[in-house]
């Protein structure tokens, strides 16, 4: 399975993006608001500058107090992105994020963010691709 099929199975393909400079404290309340766990941090809104997770922001929280709330994302996010094509496929995603130990990664063609595949959409995509396999195999068993 290739990564424009992942993203098309997610449906909604909307990145939540924030500006260099926003503070942490409004990143977090985008993140709970939306439920989700990271925003990638954008100039324009299709480059990448950096992904600020949930992670990032309790480690702060935890090693400095509240008071980091007060700081730019800029400080935290983590500005070493590693992206992906639609082309990729899903399956060496799944395991460039497990080795990275990162749960998002940008998808990004000719310099611009298209969408964002997470940990959680690959591994779904993989488990819905070894369905399909297995129904195949107890198909041509059954000589269906």
């Amino acid at each position: 399975m290739l990564v424009h099929q992942v993203l098309k199975s997610k449906g909604n393909q909307e990145v939540v993006t924030v500006k260099p400079g926003t503070l942490v404290s409004d990143a977090a309340k985008i993140l709970a608001e939306k439920g989700i766990g990271t925003v990638v941090v954008s100039a324009t809104g299709t480059s990448v500058d950096g992904i600020l997770s949930e992670r990032d922001i309790v480690r702060e929280v935890a090693a400095r107090g509240a008071g980091c709330l007060s700081d730019k994302v800029d400080d935290y996010m983590t500005s070493n992105i590693v992206t992906c094509t639609m082309k990729d496929d899903a399956t060496v995603v799944l395991e460039r994020m497990t080795e990275g130990r990162f749960r998002h990664m940008p998808v990004v063609e000719d310099g611009e963010m298209i969408g964002l595949v997470t940990l959680g959409d690959t591994v779904k995509a993989r488990l819905s691709e070894l369905k399909m396999e297995k129904d195949a195999l107890e198909g041509m068993i059954m000589g269906h």
